[in-house]
């Protein structure tokens, strides 16, 4: 059984395909036989899990696993603790009810450069949140801080379950054990 950690960079499919002008993980991943367990949309970036082992894959990316996953989240303004009190509690988005999530305020994190940057406003502050979620629906936590007034201008994935994206490079990846999630 193989399983791997990757740090995709923005504007890269979450398929091995390439399509519309945007690369997929074949530019990256050269070893055969592995599949997404689960996705990270083209405008995100961060960890994604591969495996050749079809129950892990399916273990990673049910929603029912609950398998917890944090994300580092630019917002643009400064939400109160009112307004993160909602996302504690759960929101109701167009598809219904979120399950609560684990947030808090953080600083900047150190993370490498996005190409192309985020468009920086004289005028409006920008924060970033530590965002835990155990679902992971279509776009989520982008609609979820939508929701309460603060859309999302970066979304990094940070971590799945146990494994985490510390000290790997940007469009890198590694071997990881299945007992770390």
């Amino acid at each position: 059984m193989v399983l791997l950690a990757f740090n995709k960079p923005m504007n890269v499919l979450s398929q091995f395909t390439s399509e519309g002008g945007w690369p997929g993980l074949a530019e990256y991943i050269d070893v055969p036989g592995v599949y997404a367990a689960g996705r990270l949309d083209r405008d995100s970036e961060g960890l994604m899990l591969l495996t050749d082992d079809g129950r892990l894959q399916a273990r990673i990316a049910s929603p029912r696993a609950k398998t917890a996953k944090t994300y580092l989240v630019q917002v643009e303004g400064e939400p109160s603790g009112d307004t993160l009190d909602a996302l504690r509690r759960g929101v109701t988005l167009k598809d219904g009810p979120t399950a609560p999530a684990e947030v808090e305020l953080i600083e900047p994190p150190a993370l490498w450069p996005r190409n192309p940057p985020v468009r920086v406003r004289k005028t409006v502050p920008d924060s970033w949140l530590r965002l835990t979620i155990t679902e992971g629906r279509n776009r989520q936590v982008r609609r979820m801080t939508a929701h309460i007034g603060h859309p999302t201008l970066r979304l990094v994935r940070w971590q799945i379950g146990g494994i985490g994206l510390a000290g790997l490079a940007l469009g890198a990846w590694r071997e990881v054990s299945p007992n770390e999630l």
